[in-house]
């Protein structure tokens, strides 16, 4: 049987040139950045994840720099997501007080009378690992309990992960949505508050807020390539999961930039790919697929869009393009082994693929057009976000150690004589 194609896509007609204006304009305005990574500074042990050049692999691939937001240091959770998690928590609570007007120090909510007049709550989220770590961190820190539900196929190590940063977990058995619809089925019934990073009917709030949490990543991104005389990435390869993570990086250049955002590809696992079946049906609504969505990239693997999401992606990505396991696999090798002079990083499933993506989009002769329609070569700075470390080490080992998941012969891309 012939092995999957390395890289699929397809264009988006609708992306706006500009400020796509909507939801984008609505979420990610050009002030709200400053004022979360505030929020974000007052978290003990907080400081700027490491952006990383690859400039060894950049001029083998033929690219003026390839740059890489390693979220795997992120206070020490190997993952992104507490960004979202935690400033969705300080909303959630500034709302019960009927204060989400003001920017009030964590501190003060967190002691005294407000903290008395907050209660007892406990928090609830549905994940396949980083999601549910970062709300349970989260949770625990500010003096609250939290529940966390994930799915059959979620390995025993981020469930430990969970526990061990004070969570409860529920283990459900079904795929990844089907923990999203149960944990807010339970939640009714016990009074819990959920922390979802995907949206519904009537439940928008929280989802926003994550969006904008992931925002502080991005404007860290922003100051650092200005420390290397960058402007901006000219490129943005993102992963996308519900797609909140693909909606906030997109949603924030677009904002922040206008005319001159970076050109875009969304990339999803083929086994889970709701945001590119979405643009295939391409009316505008999102689509949901099934199954058991059993990918490597459980970070990734969710049939069911965020609409919220959606709907930001439709005005702002260029590309939506899917990826068979095998890409993965080989950006967390060469991620791992890189070429001499560039640095070492250690990458996830779901962080890897995009370096996996961005490889073959340079050197697979059937990806040419994807490659001229970015207009990749000598002048592009492209920004990756490695949005996991180890944070599965027995999955780890398998890929790297191994050689679990290899490029099929047809798709090995061998240095020229």
């Amino acid at each position: 049987m012939k092995a999957e194609k390395p890289i699929q896509w397809i264009a988006n007609p609708h992306a706006h040139p500009g400020v796509p204006g909507g939801l984008t304009t609505e979420f990610f305005s050009k002030e709200l950045p400053r004022r979360i990574r505030g929020f974000h500074r007052e978290i003990p042990g907080y400081k700027m994840s490491p952006l990383k050049g690859l400039p060894i692999l950049a001029e083998r691939l033929g690219l003026g720099g390839i740059w890489v937001k390693d979220e795997s240091a992120r206070l020490n959770l190997g993952s992104f997501k507490v960004l979202g998690g935690s400033y969705a928590i300080y909303q959630r609570l500034k709302q019960r007080l009927g204060l989400q007007d003001q920017d009030i120090p964590l501190s003060e909510m967190l002691s005294g009378a407000m903290r008395e007049k907050l209660g007892p709550i406990t928090f609830a989220a549905a994940t396949d690992g980083n999601h549910g770590r970062g709300v349970a961190w989260s949770a625990t820190r500010m003096g609250f309990e939290s529940i966390i539900y994930v799915h059959k196929l979620t390995s025993r190590q981020r469930i430990e992960a969970i526990e061990y940063n004070g969570g409860k977990v529920v283990i459900i058995d079904g795929n990844y949505d089907d923990a999203v619809r149960q944990v807010y089925q339970d939640a009714q019934r016990n009074g819990w508050e959920v922390i979802s990073d995907t949206s519904w009917e009537g439940y928008e709030d929280v989802p926003k807020w994550v969006m904008q949490g992931y925002t502080t990543m991005l404007s860290e991104t922003q100051e650092q390539l200005s420390g290397q005389g960058l402007s901006r990435p000219t490129h943005v390869f993102v992963q996308a999961g519900v797609g909140s993570l693909a909606a906030a990086t997109l949603g924030f250049y677009a904002t922040l930039l206008g005319e001159d955002r970076p050109r875009s590809v969304v990339v999803e696992p083929t086994k889970a790919a709701c945001l590119y079946e979405s643009m295939r049906a391409d009316d505008g609504k999102p689509h949901s697929v099934g199954g058991d969505l059993d990918t490597i990239m459980a970070g990734l693997a969710c049939g069911d869009p965020n609409p919220l999401a959606w709907e930001i992606l439709r005005g702002c990505a260029d590309y939506f393009a899917v990826c068979p396991d095998y890409v993965a696999a080989k950006g967390m090798r060469v991620y791992g082994v890189p070429i001499h002079g560039d640095p070492f990083i250690i990458s996830g499933e779901s962080g890897a693929v995009t370096l996996g993506a961005l490889m073959y989009v340079m050197e697979y002769e059937g990806a040419a057009a994807l490659r001229e329609g970015l207009a990749l070569g000598p002048q592009s700075q492209v920004l990756l976000i490695n949005s996991e470390g180890n944070t599965s080490p027995d999955d780890f080992r398998n890929v790297v150690w191994e050689g679990g998941n290899p490029v099929p012969e047809e798709y090995k891309i061998y240095p020229t004589p």
